[in-house]
């Protein structure tokens, strides 16, 4: 099965969003990082910015579905549902 790999940015719009993702990350990514199939899940702050970079990879479409429809129930996926999210994925068959 061919890895899934998702690469970009979250762009918060205000010092109040960066705050929001400042408070929920560390759960997000142990969370995260604890799902099967996760192989590497990275949410870097780009210094004092408003940007954070993101690498996600998972060892297979089953593996990234599962992990997006976790977030989607998550307190992370409701309290960061406004942040802009600029993100490329490369490893999924067309549906």
């Amino acid at each position: 099965m061919t890895e899934v790999t998702l690469t970009g940015k979250l762009v918060c719009a205000s010092p109040s969003e960066a705050e929001v993702i400042e408070d929920l990350l560390p759960q997000h990514v142990l969370l995260t990082r604890a799902e099967p199939g996760c192989l590497l899940f990275e949410v870097t702050r780009r210094g004092s910015s408003l940007v954070w970079d993101v690498t996600e990879r998972f060892g297979n479409e089953d593996a990234f579905h599962a992990h997006q429809a976790r977030v989607a129930e998550s307190t992370w996926g409701a309290e960061t549902a406004a942040i802009k999210r600029d993100y490329t994925v490369t490893g999924l068959t067309a549906e």
